[in-house]
């Protein structure tokens, strides 16, 4: 597989529609494209699954990206599905984020997956839904295959640069519970002020615990409902918490904290959007400092949440043009994600 092949497979897949939950025909060319190379995919929802020979016991090295993408957005000045290639520039939906990480990774894969005695299984999965973080993603696959790797490189817009940590997710449910009573009278207890006195509190606080590369946890009141008629008094007052933790905090310890200070019942939606992080002295990360790549942390979510093994986020694009009208990814990037993948596993031991 060389990297006219890889570019050949993004724009297929940029060419056919591929919104989360709806990746089925991009999972067929995923699928073909393995086969095409003597590779016998397996197939999990809208997951494709392949891995390397090996003897059982064996370390496993995961390879993730995903094949699905956002809608579209507004301020497109060229077609989303064209995959236009113009002076070393490919165009589409999905290019950087995170079509050129997922059909690097197709290379490197297929580049191992022909060689002999490899000291690790390799496995290599394109995983669906990771852009809203669904149940029929990476956590199906892993669940259904029983599969634990002992480390995985997951593919994102990094500029082939080592993500090293990722902040997790938890969106809360707040319900502040008052007494409804006529607003001329002033009787009954408003649920809005008890509700802005936890809002205030969140607004105001500061998490202790500071992380090397993430920086401090962000939490955000980003909706807030209540009442129903001017004159009375409002016996409900809902809110929705935007929570970005930190790698030193648990979420059962992130939500004590929060709970012990608010007054509200705060109701987190999921607890599966966890924070990760990878040492500096593990052999994936030194043999990237020995390649002279740097390391940060990564604010953005990836299928990384689903991992319980030490994971890597790396990838050829920049998450500045994930999302964004007109993406782009330059097949100079391409070559150097492909490249960096290969070396990076060369004489990997875990």
């Amino acid at each position: 597989m060389n990297t006219a092949d890889s570019i050949y497979i993004l724009q297929k897949l940029i060419s056919t529609p591929s919104l989360s939950k709806e990746e089925g025909a991009t999972a067929d060319i995923i699928s073909a494209a393995l086969a095409s190379f003597g590779v016998q995919p397996k197939r999990i929802g809208h997951n494709i699954i392949a891995h390397t020979p090996g003897a059982a016991g064996l370390p496993i090295v995961l390879l993730n990206s995903h094949h699905d993408t956002v809608k579209v957005s507004e301020g497109w000045t060229k077609d989303p599905f064209g995959a236009e290639l113009k002076d070393g520039v490919i165009y589409g939906l999905g290019s950087n984020d995170a079509g050129a990480s997922l059909v690097s990774l197709m290379n490197c894969f297929v580049h191992y997956h022909q060689q002999e005695a490899l000291p690790y299984q390799l496995y290599f999965i394109a995983s669906a839904e990771e852009e809203i973080s669904g149940k029929g993603g990476l956590e199906l696959a892993l669940r259904e295959l029983s599969l634990q790797p002992d480390v995985a490189i997951v593919g994102e817009p990094t500029e082939c640069q080592m993500a090293v940590a990722e902040k997790g997710l938890i969106v809360i449910d707040g319900e502040a519970s008052g007494i409804a009573g006529h607003a001329a009278n002033q009787i009954g207890d408003n649920a809005i002020y008890k509700a802005m006195k936890d809002i205030q509190w969140i607004e105001n606080y500061t998490f202790a615990k500071q992380s090397e590369w993430l920086n401090q946890v962000k939490v955000t009141v980003t909706q807030i409902e209540a009442g129903y008629q001017h004159n009375v008094i409002p016996d409900l007052c809902k809110f929705v918490i935007d929570c970005r933790v930190n790698d030193q905090y648990s979420f059962v310890d992130f939500l004590e904290i929060l709970r012990t200070n608010c007054s509200s019942i705060l109701t987190p939606r999921s607890l599966r959007l966890k924070p990760s992080s990878i040492a500096m002295d593990h052999p994936l990360v030194q043999k990237g400092k020995a390649m002279g790549l740097s390391a940060y942390g990564s604010n953005t979510l990836s299928d990384q949440v689903f991992l319980n093994c030490p994971s890597l986020k790396i990838g050829p694009g920049d998450s500045h043009r994930s999302h964004q009208a007109d993406e782009y990814i330059r097949i100079a990037e391409i070559e150097q994600g492909i490249s960096t993948y290969k070396e990076i596993l060369s004489g990997l031991i875990i």
